[in-house]
């Protein structure tokens, strides 16, 4: 609690906190616990806004209850990361223990003050879920930069400044700049490195406080000094060293260059006696196994301590998967020292985070000047601070990797499709106010119940195809005014109110945060009446037409990524080979451009079935299989364009083998927002679409009696399309394990040769291994000839390291769930090793030995043992079981790897999704989806919300991909749907409309209703296709259609 003559200016009220304590970070979802009785103590802390706040605690009351009052008072729920620091008596800094209490650390509180400040340094800056989190990083960034502490050189120093200034006053204006860089340091040395400071803001136009701290935090952590507190040793020669601690183990630095650091991984003991401090190493077997023991001598027995604890605090945060148990006390004598570590390790925060829906409140800047919609309250509203956008209500996706979060989409009301908008040019921008735009102008309050702001939807993308032309456009395609928003927040020119709204019709869109983060799920203010159902013919025949127009929009917008977006990405790089680039275009123009007038065609006979045009014409125009016989002729003289296909994608991946630059090329590419997939599978996309064809021509002849007119064209297509089908399926189903063995490789460290001559994929997914330690979740892929498991380390690489292999040639395998106690268990004998792993319920257990024994059948059949399977270290194979090569060092893991690729695609693959959803996907999986896409309308809705938002939808490799039309370029969200469940809504649930169906998984529901019972149907069977995994051996469409 703060003292009544503080509460004018508390922190708690300049971010936006409740009067109520809101959350502990320690005992997530309580208040803080019960003080103790006595008398009490006024506790003096300063923030890292240099702001000071009093708490009243009590005398015997642990350092936990001060600390857990602070998180409570800032709406902090990712606290765990920060600490409070002091000096004691003895003129050291020190943390403050959780568990003593805390007048016995601090003897006289009435003159000491102590400081929240950041405690544990995590190796990525998108590992912070929330924002008010990234927010007290950077301040902390900031302060380190104007102390000192933070040593770089004079680029990253004038960037990050820059970011800072950004974040604080705004968009670039020279006069401004200047004068704030004279009243503020940033910078002991600022003066000499002022010119470019300014030259690198005047390049952050448009960028929000939000995406400010993001690329701060970005710029520091690669930095050597990132998160480094040096304490001062010798070593046993007497050179003057420092030691210090971070995530990946303990580091030595003479002066300020790391000369050697201490994986944790190898690190057996750490201990201290008097003034050395000891470090145990685990024994090499390569080297001299004496020389085990490093010594180092501190200035004191206390400094050594001091130390000590620090290491144990940093190895328990990032390594232990929760807090570790008290030691009991010992009868007679105690050894030893008893401090441990207290609070929530990463794994518990990051856990808790994804799984629960904390509230976002938001808050408010203390330095920043830029104004910003908000949430706050009407009292609040005239201090006129930046509200970043995540600070409204959402609802988190559950165990969602990383990267992606569906944007607010705004509607007109009253309209059927949402009006064309540009947004910001990065998904992290919110919405600010322009610099120079009346800071006066009054803001609109907008309360709505349980809610803050409208909430957000997946993955950001920016605005769609029909917004390309400048901001200052007339019309929008959709014949309405043209919503722009730009960097500086203002909209059309015009200030945003709180609510987004603009006049009477206009709104704009909310960006997201990090690529990294969990995504959210999210209301928009759109509420869709019942009067706007679009009236559409009632035949089956008609909805199986408009599916092949859905789905042929889709194929020729993917196409369309190839032949164009692709093209002009690589096209005027020298480094790319021209023999690749003249190669695929020679292949896939001729498709994309027959293609273009198949949709054509068939755009103008699904208008004239509807009757919106050529109502003068007379004839019967409801029927789809002369199109379809026409156009199938015609595709069948592109059969030669299609064998090479495979071709294509041989020699782009041996581009990029033999060149690290077509390499680089291909996978900066991957990261525009319209790759939105990996670029191999639009490769596939033109054989894929020969199945989508034969599904759709057997579903028309299986509708029409052999008496319709329609049903002699649609058999005749269905011969010529399976007579393609049939010549391609080998082409097809190599260019499939490929594509997917090429995949798996980039998402594996540690392991070469992935893709060799008769290797074929054949599941992966999570399994719980165990050893010394009991079961630790591991990823396990199945091939042909060996299982490999692998653990996902917290890394920035966000890369699977490979733990083990095991070849599958005289293997067997047993089920041994009661021999260890472990439910769904069973066992591995290999010729080398045995492995005892778990599944987490019984159908993935039986997919797993299913698959396994077939595996071993095949590798049985194999001409002879390979012990060589793939190219891996021994130090890979042999990895200790309790986890002690667990989390490698980051430069090992991610030193090759670009930031772009950090944050993009790797971290939501399907090997990701499947690692924090604990479920396994087979190639099977993947065959039936490659079948079972679709696209198409639909209206959204939420559990806690009124209304329906109409959307284009589509559907493929296992996710739902979101967009406002099917004009756009690329999805503004994604939503992986392997852990999903698909049913019908109940009665007690309240949705009283049609065609209806639910996914849910955990606590998060979404409704989405279809225009059709036929719609309904699909959109049903291909969602359970991807939400239920298949075995290998069972019967699949795929064989059938073979």
């Amino acid at each position: 609690m703060v003292e009544p003559a503080d509460r004018s200016s508390t922190a708690g009220q300049r971010l936006g906190a409740p009067e109520s304590f809101g959350v502990s970070t320690l005992e997530p979802g309580l208040r803080p616990p019960a003080q103790p009785p006595g008398r009490q103590v006024s506790m003096r802390v300063q923030m890292l806004d240099d702001t000071q706040e009093v708490f009243q605690i009590s005398q015997r009351s642990p350092g936990k209850v001060l600390f857990d009052l602070v998180c409570a008072h800032l709406n902090l729920v990712e606290g765990d990361y920060f600490g409070l620091e002091y000096q004691d008596q003895r003129k050291m800094t020190v943390w403050l223990d959780l568990l003593k209490p805390t007048l016995k650390q601090i003897r006289r509180p009435k003159n000491t003050i102590l400081r929240f400040v950041v405690k544990f340094f995590p190796p990525d800056h998108t590992q912070l879920l929330e924002e008010l989190t990234r927010y007290l990083f950077a301040l902390q960034i900031k302060r380190d930069l104007a102390c000192g502490r933070l040593i770089c050189n004079d680029t990253s120093a004038a960037l990050m400044v820059s970011h800072i200034i950004q974040s604080e006053i705004g968009d670039f204006d020279e006069t401004q700049s200047w004068q704030h860089l004279l009243h503020n340091k940033y910078l002991p040395d600022q003066d000499a490195i002022r010119d470019e400071i300014i030259d690198c803001h005047r390049e952050h136009v448009g960028q929000t406080p939000a995406e400010s701290d993001y690329q701060l935090l970005e710029i520091a952590r690669r930095l050597e000094m990132y998160g480094v507190r040096l304490h001062p040793a010798k070593d046993r020669e007497g050179t003057k060293l420092s030691l210090a601690v971070a995530n990946s183990g303990v580091l030595v630095f003479q002066g300020n260059t790391k000369i050697n650091s201490f994986n944790w991984s190898k690190i057996r003991k750490l201990s201290f006696k008097r003034k050395r401090f000891l470090i145990k190493l685990r024994a090499d077997p390569t080297q001299n196994a004496h020389h085990d023991t490093l010594e180092f001598a501190m200035a004191s027995r206390d400094c050594c301590k001091v130390f000590w604890k620090i290491c144990v605090e940093y190895h328990a945060f990032f390594r232990l998967f929760e807090e570790p148990k008290p030691k009991p006390k010992p009868i007679l004598f105690t050894r030893g020292s008893s401090f441990r570590f207290s609070g929530r390790t990463q794994k518990q925060i990051i856990d808790y985070v994804k799984d629960s829906e904390p509230k976002k409140v938001p808050f408010e800047r203390k330095h920043s000047k830029i104004l910003s919609n908000s949430s706050i309250s009407p009292q609040s509203a005239s201090t006129r601070s930046h509200v970043p956008k995540e600070s409204a209500t959402s609802i988190p996706l559950a165990d969602q990797p990383d990267s992606d979060r569906l944007s607010h989409l705004a509607v007109p009301n009253g309209s059927e499709e949402p009006q064309a908008v540009t947004p910001p040019t990065n998904g992290l921008h919110g919405l600010t106010a322009a610099p120079g735009s009346d800071p006066t102008q009054p803001r609109q309050n907008h309360h709505v119940a349980g809610s803050v702001l409208d909430q957000q939807l997946l993955n950001p993308g920016p605005s769609c195809r029909a917004n390309k032309g400048s901001p200052g456009s007339e019309k929008s395609s959709l014949g309405g005014p043209h919503v722009a928003v730009n960097g500086n927040g203002s909209v059309n020119g015009q200030r945003m109110g709180r609510t987004g709204v603009l006049g009477a019709e206009q709104s704009a869109e909310i960006q997201p945060l990090s690529p990294l983060t969990s995504p959210l799920l999210t209301e928009a203010g759109y509420v869709r009446n019942d009067e706007e159902d679009e009236k559409f013919p009632t035949d089956k025949a008609y909805f199986i037409a408009k599916e092949l127009l859905t789905t042929e929009r889709t194929y020729l917008n993917d196409l369309q990524v190839i032949t164009e977006s692709f093209h002009s990405a690589v096209g005027k790089d020298e480094a790319f080979p021209d023999s690749v680039k003249s190669l695929i275009s020679a292949n896939y123009d001729p498709v994309y451009k027959f293609h273009q007038g198949f949709l054509k065609e068939t755009e103008q006979r699904l208008a004239q079935w509807e009757g919106r045009s050529n109502a003068h014409i007379k004839g019967d125009y409801q029927r789809i299989g002369d199109v379809l016989l026409k156009n199938i002729q015609g595709l069948r003289q592109l059969t030669i364009h299609l064998q090479k296909h495979s071709e294509c994608l041989v020699e782009l991946e041996r581009a990029c083998r033999s060149s690290r630059k077509v390499e680089t090329l291909c996978r900066d590419f991957e990261q525009q927002r319209v790759c939105y997939l990996p670029l191999n599978i639009f490769l596939l996309r033109p054989l894929h679409r020969l199945l989508h064809y034969k599904l759709i021509l057997e579903r028309l002849c299986k509708h029409y009696p052999p008496t319709h007119d329609d049903f002699r064209d649609c058999r005749a297509a269905l011969a010529d399309i399976s007579e393609m089908v049939l010549q391609l399926q080998g082409i097809m189903m190599k260019m499939e394990n490929f594509q997917k063995l090429i995949e798996l490789k980039k998402d594996l460290t540690g392991v070469e040769d992935l893709i060799s001559p008769g290797r074929e994929f054949i599941r992966l997914g999570c399994l719980s291994k165990l050893s010394g330690k009991g079961l630790q979740q591991r990823m396990f892929f199945l091939f042909s000839d060996c299982l490999v498991y692998t653990s996902r380390g917290m890394t920035p690489s966000n890369q699977f390291k490979v733990h083990g292999q095991l070849p599958l040639y005289g293997m067997t395998i047993r089920e041994s769930e009661e021999e260890w106690g472990v439910p769904h268990s069973f066992t591995l004998f290999g010729q080398r090793q045995s492995v005892v792993v778990a599944a987490s319920c019984t159908s993935e257990m039986e997919r797993w030995v299913e698959d396994i024994r077939m595996a071993i059948d095949l590798a049985e059949q194999s001409s002879s043992l390979n012990n060589d399977l793939l190219s891996t270290s021994l130090s890979d194979n042999k990895l200790s079981e309790d986890g002690g090569g667990e989390q490698e060092s980051e430069d090992e893991l991610g030193g090759s790897r670009s930031s772009l690729e950090r944050q993009g695609h790797r971290g939501n693959t399907t090997v990701h999704v499947c690692w924090h959803r604990n479920t396994s996907v087979s190639m099977v999986d993947f065959s039936i989806a490659v079948e079972n896409q679709l696209s198409g309308n639909l209206l959204r809705k939420f559990k806690n919300s009124n209304g329906w938002q109409k959307l284009w939808v589509v559907f493929t490799n296992f996710s739902l991909f979101f967009y406002k039309s099917h004009q756009d370029d690329y999805p503004l969200a994604s939503l992986p749907l392997l852990g999903y469940s698909v049913t019908v809504p109940s009665e007690s649930e309240n949705i009283h409309k049609d065609y209806v169906f639910k996914l849910h998984f955990k606590s998060h529901v979404y409704y989405f209703r279809s225009e059709s019972e036929y719609t309904f149907e699909r959109w049903m069977e291909v969602i359970r296709s991807a939400t239920c995994s298949t075995s290998r051996s069972l019967p699949s469409t795929r064989k059938d259609l073979y």
